[in-house]
């Protein structure tokens, strides 16, 4: 009998990465269930979508409040009441404060679109080209107070090709992630690596594919 791990997603948009863990938990053997959604914005598409899947589902505006610690206390409430094994950055789109990280750390992980500790923040598809770089991918890593400077879970590398504009980039290495995002949930939900004085220690049956890992180019 497989015991599932609980996770809480945080959304603000589609939650195209949610969705790919939604799908990969409908294999019966998948160790996590998804029990919750929150967003900061009521109108995140991936609310409904959850909904429609019997999620439970909570928007906390964050324009309603005058603080982030305010807005982000209220987080921290909802999340308390779901008690989630795991919470799940999946296009959530503000930075989190250092209480907030404190709070959930060692079950707080986000994925990022790219080759962490390469091109951390923003633009990282235009950076990626602008770099000549001929290796991109994603990265899902444990969360701390450093912006995308976590200890690293597991990647994805997808090629770049010589006519890459940065959109074509971004919807290969999007692929990468809702490949990769599933795997790693698993990884954690089912005690292949946890968090540890933050280090993502790691206790694999067999070594990670990294051919696997390896994704064919997507135009």
């Amino acid at each position: 009998m497989v015991t599932y791990k609980k996770i809480a997603v945080m959304i603000s948009g589609r939650g195209s990465n949610m969705n790919a863990i939604m799908a990969a938990s409908m294999d019966p053997d998948y160790p996590a269930r998804i029990i919750g959604v929150v967003s900061n914005r009521p109108n995140a598409a991936g609310l409904e979508i959850a909904e429609k899947n019997g999620i439970a589902t909570k928007a906390i505006d964050h324009k309603t409040y005058d603080l982030r610690e305010e807005h982000e206390a209220a987080i921290t409430k909802v999340l308390e009441e779901m008690a989630p094994d795991l919470v799940v950055l999946a296009g959530y789109m503000r930075i989190l404060s250092s209480t907030f990280v404190n709070r959930w750390r060692g079950k707080l992980i986000n994925i990022h679109p790219s080759l962490l500790p390469s091109f951390r923040g923003l633009d990282t598809h235009e950076r990626a080209l602008i770099a000549g770089v001929k290796v991109h991918g994603c990265s899902v890593h444990y969360v701390t107070a450093e912006l995308d400077d976590g200890p690293i879970i597991a990647q994805a590398a997808v090629p770049v090709l010589p006519d890459d504009t940065a959109d074509t980039l971004q919807a290969r290495v999007l692929k990468a992630e809702h490949f990769l995002y599933p795997k790693a949930v698993a990884m954690i939900a089912s005690g292949e690596v946890r968090h540890s004085a933050d280090n993502a220690i790691f206790n694999l049956a067999e070594p990670i594919d990294n051919e696997a890992m390896l994704l064919s180019p997507m135009k």
